[in-house]
């Protein structure tokens, strides 16, 4: 999962469903990443500043439980990718990477090593687990990382590290009800050695359907992963945030209006966006309803607005998400707002 660097101090608005594509990115294999040997194994645990479990995995577990782990396997891949980009980038001087002072460069390089080869551990032991349990272990996509400067890496990192941890409990949850208690404390774990200081009291929640769709609509290469498709997870439709630039920048911590946009599906009868509403999730609070105003067609496209409830507590700083869905649906839950016929999002709002 990302951490997060304490340089962050950005009041932005970003939309990681409507980013710009960037080259290709693929995953480092010069020291046989993701099938190291047990020397090389070795060489990133002394980098990483720790080893993986030595302890003995449970026999068997339920399927459910095997989805979660090809979903963590996934996510460790993209940010071990993108650990090594942002160090490549750092290390070649690229414009907008580039560090004047050889001080602060040689520590954030430091840094930025322990962290790539913390997260190849993550992905190490992630796979290592399905491969006890007699599956394929996941393999590595083709990444996109849409950062142009460190600044921007960082407030990425920031946005989707709250997207990743607050999808972690709920993978403990789902562990705990398969009866897979065996697995919680090695996820546990991850959460406590990656979770920085949140802006918010406690983490937004996620599931996993929404951290997937975030991950696959911002990152991810469309079709470039060889086995993603035995993760049973969905990958909902993209909404977008179209505040960008100085208004993006500029967002306040405050009550106001949003704009809003997605694309109708194509080919068969389209849905009834009258018996569409907007959901933010702030926290571990109860999804809260917004209304859909100012709705305009252009062509395949539907733009709309919607009000940003901030009041600084119950709807707080830090991450907010958004999801379009049926009117009826449930709010009572984040996992039960998901599960109806018709799912936009999640649009990732960051207000630090």
């Amino acid at each position: 999962m990302i951490v997060s660097l304490s340089s962050v101090s950005l009041i932005g608005l970003i939309c990681l469903s409507a980013i710009v594509s960037a080259a290709p990115f693929a995953v480092d294999s010069s020291n046989n990443f993701p099938n190291p040997s047990p020397d090389q194994i070795k060489i990133i645990e002394a980098v990483a500043h720790g080893s993986l479990p030595n302890g003995k995995p449970p026999a068997k577990v339920e399927n459910n439980t095997l989805t979660s782990l090809r979903f963590i396997a996934l996510n460790e891949f993209f940010e071990v990718a993108f650990y090594t980009s942002l160090i490549a980038n750092v290390t070649q001087n690229v414009t907008g990477y580039d560090i004047k002072e050889p001080e602060a460069k040689k520590s954030l390089l430091a840094t930025l090593t322990a962290i790539q080869a913390q997260e190849e551990l993550h992905a190490i032991n992630a796979n290592n687990a399905l491969k006890n349990f007699k599956v394929d272990p996941i393999q590595p996509c083709l990444y996109q990382f849409p950062s142009t400067s460190v600044q921007d890496a960082i407030t990425l990192a920031t946005t989707f590290n709250d997207v990743v941890l607050g999808t972690l409990p709920d993978i403990q949850q789902l562990l705990g009800a398969a009866g897979d208690v065996g697995l919680i404390p090695g996820v546990g774990s991850v959460i406590g050695q990656e979770d920085p200081q949140s802006a918010l009291p406690f983490l937004t929640r996620a599931t996993r359907d929404i951290a997937f769709s975030a991950l696959n609509q911002a990152f991810v290469v469309k079709g470039s992963c060889p086995n993603s498709n035995t993760i049973a997870l969905k990958i909902f439709e993209h909404l977008t945030v179209d505040a960008f630039g100085a208004k993006a920048l500029a967002l306040h911590p405050s009550p106001q209006n949003l704009q809003f946009s997605f694309q109708l599906p194509a080919g068969g009868a389209k849905p009834n966006w009258s018996g569409l509403s907007l959901a933010f999730v702030n926290q571990q609070n109860v999804p809260v309803k917004a209304q859909l105003s100012c709705v305009l067609v252009k062509g395949n496209t539907v733009h709309f607005e919607a009000h940003f409830p901030f009041n600084g507590t119950t709807f707080g700083s830090g991450l907010t998400f958004a999801m379009l869905v049926s009117a009826d649906a449930d709010f009572s839950t984040v996992p039960s707002l998901v599960q109806g016929p018709v799912v936009f999002g999640p649009a990732l709002i960051e207000v630090n």
